[in-house]
Order: C-alpha cells, then sequence, then structure tokens
C-alpha cells in the first residue's frame, strides 16, 4: 500500500497541521512516510499546501505529481491541483466553501462541509479536523484510535484544551461520512 495525498488551501486553514498529524499517525502505525510543506511568504492568507505520502515499504521521492488523494480547503487550490488528480482519485472538498459541480466524472469526489460543522461547533477555523474525520472515515488508511491518540498525548497545559476540541471535532468529521 503507498498513498500521495495533497493538502492545500489557504494559510491559516491548518493545512500544514493536517499533514502533521496525518504523518503522525503514519509513524505511530509504523508505516514509512513523508511530508513536504509548501508554502508562500504570507502567514495567513497565502497559500499553503503539503504532500503526504503513507506507505507498508520504503518511500523513494517525496515528491508528487500524481496524487492518489486530493484534499482541498478552497476554491483556488481545487483548480491548482484537481487536473492533476490520478483518474478514480479521491478528491475531498470543503463543500462549505465549494458549491459549484465538479467537471471530472473519473474521480471519486467527498464533499465535506467542514466549515459549516466546525462553525456550529463555534470554531470555524478548525475545519481542517472535520476534514480529517471524513478523511479517515472514508479512507481506512490509518486507525481512528491512533489519530485520537495524537490528541490525547498533550502534555503542554496550554494545547489540553485545543486538543480535547479537536478530537470532539475529527469526530463530527468521521460522524458526518458515517451517516451520509
Amino acid at each position: 500500500m503507498q498513498k500521495s495525498i495533497i493538502i492545500a488551501g489557504s494559510g491559516g486553514q491548518g493545512i500544514l497541521f493536517l499533514g502533521r498529524v496525518l504523518t503522525s499517525a503514519s509513524m505511530l502505525e509504523r508505516k514509512e512516510v513523508t511530508w513536504f510543506p509548501s508554502y508562500g511568504a504570507e502567514m495567513r492568507g497565502g497559500t499553503a499546501n503539503c504532500t503526504v505520502i503513507i506507505s507498508d515499504e520504503m518511500i523513494g521521492s517525496p515528491v508528487v505529481m500524481i496524487p492518489d488523494i486530493l484534499i482541498v480547503m478552497n476554491r483556488a487550490s481545487l483548480d491548482r491541483f484537481r487536473p492533476s488528480l490520478r483518474k478514480k482519485g479521491m478528491l475531498f472538498y470543503d463543500s462549505s466553501l465549494i458549491t459549484e459541480k465538479l467537471a471530472r466524472k473519473d474521480i471519486i469526489a467527498v464533499p465535506v462541509p467542514s466549515t459549516n460543522i466546525a462553525g456550529d461547533m463555534g470554531s470555524p477555523k478548525s475545519a481542517n479536523m472535520v476534514m480529517l474525520g471524513a478523511f479517515i472515515a472514508k479512507t481506512s488508511i490509518l486507525r481512528k484510535t491512533t489519530i485520537f491518540s495524537i490528541f490525547d498525548d498533550a502534555t503542554d497545559p496550554r494545547k489540553i484544551e485545543a486538543f480535547r476540541a479537536n478530537k470532539e471535532l475529527v469526530r463530527k468529521g468521521i460522524d458526518y461520512i458515517e451517516n451520509t
């Protein structure tokens, strides 16, 4: 098994954090993994993306030209990366922000209203964690328990509440996929 993933959106949407959580969970499950971030000079509002490769065997290169899975959190990222998505690849997108029909019929589109779900929980900037839950539920590449364990290991008292909230947001993403 080897899956190449591109995660993309705007700075401030937690794109790199989502990729780091996938990377940490992969390491906990003793998988081979690479995480390759890319972002503009702007801290917030600029473009941000990262590639994550999860594999059972050694990974030859962290460069991904044709991803198996694409997770996009805004329209600009969809326009930029959708053409490179592998045929029969999976496209996760924030349907709260991307509402138009998708042109490609040769992919599996997974709309997730992650910004709306996170907003309903009082944390619209945490849509990335809802999307993480949806990704885990739909792909089963990593175990749910592994993702939750990452948020259980908060040792910094300033992060305990944020990690608790992240865990609940991930649960909401899982519930969304399992109940739609």
